[in-house]
């Protein structure tokens, strides 16, 4: 792909249809949009051409604010495409089936790295062992499909320094471990080709930024990948409480750009993963876990914790509020069950904090007032439910009515933003928008159909805010085929999202993605 265009050139847009983001459009025909400086300068029919810059001819297709994907693991799913796929694998036999075929393709000095099986369901649990018993004295490494929890050959666990373990690397010990990946055998040829082309993929959805959730990747890191090429994007780059001093002394406010960034790399939030998650049976929750489908003793991850698991309790979450809040970071703060998101829905309140429920997946009764009270954002990943709809149904029996309660936060006035949590499901504003609208992947009926948004509620929460193209907005942009809109019910309304066509994307007036040829 050419290198995006010079920001400093006008850019003028001809004859493109401006699609309604939160506020009606007040032209009934086909206009011309002009970019200078980074922002729109004039909206109108018949517009001059700039006398330098370029002419790109709409033709009639649907002009929108750029897209963002407001939660993302941008490292770990730019390494994903190079990594063995054992997603929609029913249990630890079917995965080792993969890697047994994988081995012998693979070469020999690095290690084999797969990503996305899903153990919550499973009668059998993970075994090092059983593992070994297909690896041997290869490095293996598979990796969750939430991205909590670790499977190991005995060789990848002496390779890493790790203490012998007998099966799945528990959450704690997986964490650890996670963002020391790079360290294996081939990881960095794999980083370095991944990044670039994710990048690359998420313009050519039309995405102009990302929230970056990414253990360890600084601001001074993404600006390093500007200056290196890397500059298609917006990244808010966000800070995890081991980092924190590093943060303060750097002296950042969430919001503020980086210096040497060009202005696309930003201060984003502090991220704290306060509990677990749905499928390793950590997420803390008022009601315990059922048995396992094997009758296998304790409901939750572990005996002893049934409930799931809390990583930070109340006090302790209140005062890292409070801290960070005066070195001026919001706080985004990692819920998955209503037990966590209670918790932190207190930590809020007492500590004055601002910021976002990241997941937001099972609430607790009056969350979505709570949130709307205290200012609080709901940062959601819609196509989560299209994975975890059955496992919620087996393990959260009687509460999928709280789960991805995205039509009562909207409505209760919550501002929504939407993502993808990738690696855990695809960076794809698209495909996120059309679960929240739809919330089913199949033949069935939408799952708590009451939940669903609209079309053009979903691009509103997709947009950072942005409202319908106009003069003074900023030159983010996305030109499509065809109106995202045009649905006429929830299911032809996400058909319509899923085959949306991307023609071209800008960033402040660049375009980093173009196939209006």
């Amino acid at each position: 792909m050419p290198a995006p265009t010079d920001a400093g050139a006008p850019l003028l847009l001809r004859s493109a249809w401006l699609v309604p983001v939160g506020a009606p459009v007040a032209t009934s025909e086909p206009v011309d949009v002009l970019v200078e400086g980074g922002r729109v300068t004039a909206v109108g029919v018949g517009l001059r051409a700039p006398a330098t810059g370029r002419v790109v001819e709409a033709d009639g297709r649907w002009l929108l604010p750029g897209l963002w994907d407001h939660h993302v693991h941008l490292d770990q799913w730019a390494r994903t495409a190079a990594r063995l796929d054992v997603s929609g694998t029913g249990s630890p036999y079917d995965v080792l089936e993969k890697v047994a075929a994988a081995l012998p393709r693979h070469p020999a000095g690095q290690a084999l790295v797969g990503y996305g099986y899903r153990s919550g369901g499973w009668d059998v649990a993970p075994s090092t062992a059983a593992l070994d018993a297909v690896a041997g004295e290869r490095l293996v490494v598979l990796v969750a499909g939430d991205g909590h929890n670790g499977w190991l050959s005995s060789a990848a666990q002496r390779f890493l320094g790790l203490a012998p373990c007998a099966g799945a690397l528990d959450e704690d010990d997986w964490f650890a471990v996670w963002s020391r990946l790079a360290e294996l055998p081939g990881a960095g040829e794999e980083a370095r080709r991944g990044l670039v082309a994710a990048v690359e993929d998420a313009a050519a959805r039309g995405v102009v930024g990302i929230v970056d959730m990414e253990l360890g990747t600084s601001p001074e890191e993404w600006v390093a990948r500007v200056e290196s090429g890397v500059d298609r994007l917006r990244v808010r780059t966000s800070v995890y409480r081991e980092h924190l001093p590093a943060a303060y002394a750097r002296g950042l406010r969430t919001g503020d750009p980086a210096p040497g960034g060009r202005g696309l790399v930003t201060m984003g939030p502090f991220k704290i993963i306060s509990d677990g998650s749905l499928a390793t049976r950590t997420a803390h929750c008022h009601e315990p876990y059922p048995a396992r489908p094997g009758g296998e003793p304790g409901g939750g991850a572990h005996p002893a914790a049934p409930y799931g698991k809390q990583n930070v309790d109340g006090g302790d979450l209140t005062a890292l509020l409070r801290e960070v809040t005066d070195h001026g970071l919001r706080a985004a703060v990692h819920v998955i069950g209503d037990a966590a998101a209670q918790i932190a829905l207190d930590a809020f309140a007492a500590s004055g904090a601002r910021g976002s429920l990241e997941h937001a997946q099972l609430l607790p009764p009056g969350a979505a007032a709570a949130m709307a009270r205290l200012g609080l954002v709901a940062s959601v990943q819609p196509a989560h439910l299209l994975d975890d709809r059955d496992l919620t149904t087996a393990i959260w029996p009687g509460r999928e009515d709280r789960c991805f309660m995205l039509r009562t936060l909207l409505d209760a006035g919550v501002t929504l933003a939407l993502g993808s949590d990738a690696p855990v499901a695809r960076l794809d504003p698209w495909l996120a928008m059309a679960a929240a609208v739809h919330r089913t992947a199949d033949a069935r009926e939408p799952w708590v159909p009451a939940e669903q948004l609209t079309a053009a509620e979903a691009l509103a929460a997709s947009t950072d805010g942005a409202g319908t193209v106009g003069v003074g907005s900023r030159g983010d942009l996305v030109l499509v085929d065809a109106d995202p809109l045009a649905g006429e019910d929830p299911a032809t309304s996400a058909a319509v999202l899923r085959g949306t066509r991307v023609a071209l994307t800008v960033v402040g007036g660049r375009v980093t993605h173009d196939a209006t040829g």
